[in-house]
């Protein structure tokens, strides 16, 4: 047999291969959001993390630009009808974009909040075992619906007419069943909610003695008050107790009905919707604190009687395997349902027991061993949320996809952090291109080339200020070069405690009858592995009193009109000022009220949609993208109008109502607080859409120090934080401590709990392995007797 030579078929050419030359994704001219025309080369195959302060712009360029671009091609490759039905993407604002293959992104966003969602549901781990339990399940119920708590039961009967042909038609009887495995009573909530009637009025007075308890509902308010006492469905002058039972009908549940009050044409409906309306469909958070503690007061949330919160019908929770049914089954911890799943040896069902094996293991492997299936999806912290939809691609046979992580060690104590590394360095050896957006020490160590933006935060960031390898940054001089080694240092003396917060038997979650004093007048860190009950603790156990004020993860909700001078009732004062030295309204200069430009209603852009293209935003021509009408411009406050302060950034708005003629001691103690959380920087008038994670948690962080509590609970401050903002925190942190608060902060960060007057340790692991309280002490005393996992790593980064 001769061998092929020369030109034959069966030659390799030793020359490189025209297909091999394109080895890194090439961005030229990306101006997105804050980014002044970047142009850079990322390699392909490697893993590239993108560091620089908070607002800089990594998440412009890695997430708006590279990531955008990506899906929007991918897009294109389908039919136009089918895009009819997909998110319309516009172009990031880019000259070139050269290299791209498919991405994946991993990021922070919450999973969805809706009570049906849940562990189970965002996976495939739920369809697997509603397959399962319908297929080896004793008594058989149904098909896979039937243990679905989504999944109602529905039965129908009737005559449906039949056409054949021309002139023939047919009468025939038809019924339809669906079995489901939703509890009837919480429909597939596991909770039922309820309003308490006694936060809202007190029954033993009339309406016109002033009855209602619910804040901003004064007598002489027609809106409110005034409907009632004058709709003529009620007795105004009768105590509400002594209602009738239409009386009370009408008076809480009435649907909306047309009625005159004082010449005036208004629309009246019962109590329950309009407390429903008016103070439940809005974000808590963005609520004032009297309100938002008047909802948390007024609703109640109990476990449904029925279901025992399981969400499952009795059918479904009869069905059983081993003893077993799927409610016990989705309240296991996942590691030990692996177990169980290993345990079962059925050749009919083997794929499918591979493929539910597969994915256990993966949440195990991943860190989130210690969940359970029914936990719902909301409650999950941004990191747990992020690494749950990293299980999907961990078994992927995929390969030369980028895959894109938005700071994938947030949530992670430090002894996680290792493993973390290694399913990103896995992902990289099957032939991927991996982009992380990340500010710890350890994760960045482990890069194969760094990009460095910056040298600052929004207007002053955008540039790439270094790109190269690990130690080429660590050589560099910038702001991440320099504080790369940072490590925070013991303190030589702690603050004594002024008394101490008691929580005794705490069993929430998995904590084990935890009795612990939490010293108040002093810095407290509390720290564990993720699972270990920290947030148990702190949130489910602390006794409910109007002195805490706490700043959880839950996301800011608000529209593209939000922004933080809104948000943070910035603009209140500011309206009131501008009203005040013009002698007009103060609703003019609201550009979502009377001050808005009619062409654009104060949106500053008129959008045109283009049905499966994505829709072009241009600026509004008349206001010129200002949101105000013209004559609101012509009032001015200090030699600017509304349009100019909403430019300014919060370190300029500073100055400008510190003194002089715009002088506004309200507005410049709300900007004292935002320069305090280190976002001197934003604009007033900025988009909440625009603000990174770490920006949106540092704002809310601004909105709470108002607040009059002596207590502050803080959940990972630390999260989207450059190493540099640490320090500003903890110098934030010391004087929210020094001037009389008592400050409890939920952490994994060293530099933290090297910083606390006291630690409460929470371990030794996670689930069913923790809820114990495994050290309580000084940071030093942790320190000396490494005795835990934190102590281990605190004492490493400390260098002791």
């Amino acid at each position: 047999m001769s061998k092929a030579t020369g030109t034959g078929t069966g030659a390799r050419s030793s020359a490189p291969h025209g297909a091999d030359s394109h080895d890194v994704i090439r961005v030229h001219g990306a101006r997105e959001n804050n980014l002044k025309d970047v142009s850079i080369e990322i390699p392909k195959r490697r893993l590239t993390v993108f560091t620089g302060v908070s607002g800089s712009g990594k998440s412009s360029l890695v997430f708006n630009t590279i990531a955008a671009e990506s899906q929007r091609l991918i897009n294109e490759t389908y039919s136009s009808f089918v895009q009819g039905f997909m998110p319309t993407l516009a172009r990031p604002e880019v000259d070139v974009l050269d290299g791209l293959t498919t991405v994946i992104t991993v990021d922070q966003q919450r999973m969805g909040a809706d009570p049906r969602s849940t562990v189970g549901t965002a996976t495939d781990a739920n369809a697997m075992l509603r397959i399962l339990f319908s297929r080896l399940g004793k008594p058989y119920i149904g098909p896979p619906s039937a243990y679905s708590f989504n999944t109602a039961t529905v039965r129908a009967s009737g005559g449906i007419t039949v056409e054949r042909g021309a002139a023939k038609t047919k009468t025939v009887k038809a019924t339809y069943n669906r079995t489901g495995g939703m509890c009837t009573h919480c429909e597939g909530r596991g909770k039922v909610s309820d309003i308490d009637l006694t936060q809202l009025y007190d029954d033993s007075k009339s309406i016109a003695e002033g009855a209602f308890t619910i804040p901003g509902w004064k007598s002489d308010n027609v809106w409110t008050v005034g409907i009632y006492a004058e709709s003529g469905f009620l007795d105004p002058n009768k105590a509400i107790r002594r209602y009738t039972k239409k009386e009370m009908q009408d008076f809480l549940y009435r649907e909306p009905t047309k009625v005159k009050v004082n010449g005036v044409n208004l629309t009246y409906e019962g109590l329950i919707p309009k407390i429903q309306k008016s103070f439940l469909s809005k974000d808590k958070e963005a609520m004032q604190p009297h309100i938002r503690a008047f909802v948390e007061r007024a609703v109640t949330f109990t476990t449904c009687p029925e279901c025992d919160g399981t969400r499952l019908s009795e059918g479904a929770r009869s069905s059983k395997i081993k003893r077993i049914s799927i409610a016990d089954a989705c309240a296991m911890e996942i590691r030990d349902l692996a177990e169980w799943v290993r345990g079962l040896k059925e050749p009919s069902v083997a794929p499918l027991l591979a493929a539910l094996q597969q994915s256990l293991d993966s949440f195990v492997e991943i860190g989130l061993g210690y969940l359970a299936l029914d936990r719902p999806a909301g409650s999950l912290s941004g990191g747990e949320a992020q690494r749950v939809k990293m299980i999907r691609h961990l078994g992927s046979a995929l390969t030369d996809v980028t895959y894109v992580f938005d700071e994938p060690t947030i949530g992670l104590h430090p002894h996680d952090i290792q493993r973390m590394n290694d399913l990103l360095l896995r992902l990289r050896d099957k032939g991927n291109t991996v982009l992380v957006v990340e500010h710890k020490p350890e994760a960045i160590a482990i890069a194969d080339h760094v990009v460095d933006l910056g040298p600052g935060a929004g207007t002053a960031g955008g540039t790439v200020c270094f790109e190269g390898t690990v130690e080429g940054l660590r050589a560099g001089d910038t702001i991440t070069g320099r504080h790369l080694d940072d490590r925070a240092a013991l303190k030589e003396t702690v603050r004594e405690p002024s008394g101490a917060l008691e929580i005794r038997g705490a069993t929430a979650n998995n904590l084990r009858d935890v009795d612990v004093d939490i010293p108040l007048g002093a810095l407290v860190v509390i720290t564990g592995v993720a699972g270990s009950g920290k947030s148990s603790l702190v949130h489910g156990s602390i006794p409910a009193r109007e002195q805490v004020v706490s700043v959880d993860q839950t996301p800011i909700r608000g529209s593209r009109r939000s922004n933080p001078a809104t948000y943070t009732g910035l603009l209140d004062p500011i309206r009131k000022a501008f009203a005040k030295v013009n002698g007009v309204k103060p609703a003019l200069f609201s550009a979502n009220s009377e001050g808005a430009c009619p062409t654009c209603n104060g949106a500053g852009v008129i959008y045109t949609d283009l049905a499966m293209m994505a829709g072009v935003a241009t600026p509004c021509e008349d206001c010129e993208g200002k949101r105000f009408q013209a004559e609101v411009l012509e009032y001015r406050l200090g030699g600017r109008d509304i349009s100019e302060v909403l430019a300014m950034s919060v370190d300029e708005a500073e100055e400008f109502f510190g003194a002089g003629e715009a002088h506004t001691p309200a507005a410049h103690k709300i900007l004292d607080r935002l320069a305090d959380v280190g976002l001197g920087y934003l604009t007033l008038g900025q988009p909440l859409t625009t603000l990174s994670g770490g920006e949106r948690q540092r704002l809310k962080l601004a909105t709470h120090m108002s607040e009059k509590g002596g207590v502050y609970v803080l959940d990972e401050p630390t999260t989207g934080l450059h190493l540099a903002d640490v320090e500003h925190l903890l110098g934030l942190l010391d004087r929210l401590v020094d001037s009389g608060k008592s400050v409890i902060v939920i952490e994994h960060h060293q530099a933290v709990m090297a910083h606390a007057d006291w630690i409460i340790d929470l371990g030794p692991g996670a689930g069913h392995d923790g809820g114990k309280v495994v050290f309580e002490g000084t940071p030093a005393d942790l320190v000396a007797k490494r005795s835990t996992l934190t102590g281990e790593h605190l004492a490493a980064y400390v260098g002791a």
